[in-house]
Protein backbone atom coordinates (compact mmCIF):
# COMPACT_ATOMS: atom_id res chain seq x y z
CA UNK A 1 0.00 0.00 0.00
CA UNK A 2 3.21 2.62 0.78
CA UNK A 3 4.04 1.66 -2.78
CA UNK A 4 1.03 2.53 -4.51
CA UNK A 5 0.65 6.10 -2.46
CA UNK A 6 4.28 6.97 -3.51
CA UNK A 7 3.34 6.64 -7.29
CA UNK A 8 0.66 8.39 -7.27
CA UNK A 9 2.77 11.67 -5.71
CA UNK A 10 5.27 12.02 -8.63
CA UNK A 11 7.23 14.92 -8.76
CA UNK A 12 7.03 16.61 -12.12
CA UNK A 13 10.28 17.47 -13.38
CA UNK A 14 9.48 19.93 -16.22
CA UNK A 15 9.95 23.93 -16.31
CA UNK A 16 6.66 26.05 -16.71
CA UNK A 17 7.39 28.20 -19.63
CA UNK A 18 4.58 30.40 -19.62
CA UNK A 19 5.63 33.22 -17.44
CA UNK A 20 9.03 33.07 -19.17
CA UNK A 21 7.17 33.69 -22.49
CA UNK A 22 4.86 36.48 -20.95
CA UNK A 23 8.27 38.40 -19.89
CA UNK A 24 10.06 38.08 -22.77
CA UNK A 25 6.68 39.24 -24.93
CA UNK A 26 6.60 42.40 -22.64
CA UNK A 27 10.25 43.55 -23.12
CA UNK A 28 9.55 43.01 -27.10
CA UNK A 29 6.45 45.39 -27.07
CA UNK A 30 8.79 47.67 -24.52
CA UNK A 31 11.69 47.65 -27.05
CA UNK A 32 9.10 48.25 -30.01
CA UNK A 33 7.96 50.99 -28.15
CA UNK A 34 11.08 52.54 -27.29
CA UNK A 35 13.32 52.07 -30.57
CA UNK A 36 11.68 54.60 -32.52
CA UNK A 37 12.36 57.36 -29.83
CA UNK A 38 16.15 56.58 -29.93
CA UNK A 39 16.35 57.79 -33.83
CA UNK A 40 19.30 59.80 -33.97
CA UNK A 41 18.77 60.94 -37.79
CA UNK A 42 20.70 60.49 -40.56
CA UNK A 43 24.20 60.03 -40.93
CA UNK A 44 25.45 62.08 -44.05
CA UNK A 45 28.47 63.64 -45.54
CA UNK A 46 28.58 67.30 -45.63
CA UNK A 47 31.01 69.23 -47.99
CA UNK A 48 32.96 71.68 -46.49
CA UNK A 49 32.89 75.21 -47.56
CA UNK A 50 35.16 78.63 -47.10
CA UNK A 51 32.02 80.88 -45.88
CA UNK A 52 30.16 79.27 -43.21
CA UNK A 53 27.19 81.21 -42.85
CA UNK A 54 26.02 80.06 -39.50
CA UNK A 55 27.95 81.42 -36.76
CA UNK A 56 28.61 79.61 -33.41
CA UNK A 57 27.65 81.63 -30.25
CA UNK A 58 30.36 83.53 -28.31
CA UNK A 59 30.28 82.72 -24.97
CA UNK A 60 32.25 85.12 -22.21
CA UNK A 61 32.51 84.16 -18.44
CA UNK A 62 32.66 86.74 -15.99
CA UNK A 63 33.88 86.41 -12.95
CA UNK A 64 34.22 88.23 -9.73
CA UNK A 65 36.03 86.64 -6.61
CA UNK A 66 35.15 87.19 -3.17
CA UNK A 67 38.33 89.52 -3.29
CA UNK A 68 35.93 91.82 -5.48
CA UNK A 69 38.26 90.75 -8.21
CA UNK A 70 36.54 90.66 -11.97
CA UNK A 71 37.83 88.28 -14.72
CA UNK A 72 37.05 88.32 -18.20
CA UNK A 73 37.54 85.18 -19.07
CA UNK A 74 41.11 84.25 -17.79
CA UNK A 75 41.99 87.64 -17.45
CA UNK A 76 41.80 90.12 -14.75
CA UNK A 77 40.11 93.61 -15.59
CA UNK A 78 39.39 96.23 -13.21
CA UNK A 79 35.89 97.54 -12.29
CA UNK A 80 36.82 100.86 -14.27
CA UNK A 81 38.00 98.84 -17.50
CA UNK A 82 35.21 96.59 -17.37
CA UNK A 83 32.75 98.50 -19.44
CA UNK A 84 35.14 99.05 -22.36
CA UNK A 85 36.11 95.82 -22.66
CA UNK A 86 32.13 94.80 -22.66
CA UNK A 87 32.03 96.98 -25.70
CA UNK A 88 35.17 95.59 -27.81
CA UNK A 89 33.31 92.34 -26.83
CA UNK A 90 29.93 93.53 -28.05
CA UNK A 91 31.72 95.31 -31.08
CA UNK A 92 33.57 92.56 -31.76
CA UNK A 93 30.24 90.51 -31.96
CA UNK A 94 26.53 91.53 -30.97
CA UNK A 95 25.35 88.33 -30.30
CA UNK A 96 27.89 87.65 -27.89
CA UNK A 97 26.06 85.97 -24.45
CA UNK A 98 27.95 86.68 -21.07
CA UNK A 99 27.70 84.29 -18.29
CA UNK A 100 28.10 86.27 -14.44
CA UNK A 101 29.90 84.34 -11.97
CA UNK A 102 29.50 85.89 -8.74
CA UNK A 103 31.20 84.59 -5.20
CA UNK A 104 28.18 84.30 -2.60
CA UNK A 105 30.27 86.08 -0.09
CA UNK A 106 30.72 89.80 -2.32
CA UNK A 107 27.99 92.46 -1.71
CA UNK A 108 24.81 92.46 -4.10
CA UNK A 109 25.69 95.68 -4.59
CA UNK A 110 28.79 94.61 -6.89
CA UNK A 111 26.59 91.69 -8.51
CA UNK A 112 24.49 94.72 -9.81
CA UNK A 113 27.27 96.82 -11.40
CA UNK A 114 28.72 94.07 -12.76
CA UNK A 115 25.38 93.62 -14.40
CA UNK A 116 25.04 97.14 -15.16
CA UNK A 117 28.46 97.25 -17.43
CA UNK A 118 26.87 94.93 -19.38
CA UNK A 119 23.73 95.78 -20.20
CA UNK A 120 24.80 99.60 -20.97
CA UNK A 121 27.04 98.64 -24.00
CA UNK A 122 24.05 96.44 -25.26
CA UNK A 123 24.81 92.76 -24.52
CA UNK A 124 20.98 91.32 -23.89
CA UNK A 125 22.07 87.80 -23.10
CA UNK A 126 23.29 87.79 -19.02
CA UNK A 127 23.05 84.57 -17.76
CA UNK A 128 24.01 83.52 -13.46
CA UNK A 129 25.69 80.78 -13.00
CA UNK A 130 25.09 78.74 -9.99
CA UNK A 131 25.51 75.63 -8.25
CA UNK A 132 22.54 72.59 -8.24
CA UNK A 133 21.20 72.69 -4.78
CA UNK A 134 22.63 69.59 -3.03
CA UNK A 135 20.01 69.01 -0.56
CA UNK A 136 16.89 68.82 -2.88
CA UNK A 137 16.56 65.52 -4.03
Amino acid sequence: MLDSSSNSRRFMSEINVVPLVDVVLVLLIIFMITAPLLYRGIDIDLPESAANTIKPDERVVVSVTREHKIFVDKEEVGPEQLEATMQRLHDRNPNVTIYLRADQGIPYGMVVRVMDAVKRVGIDKLGMVTEPDRRSP
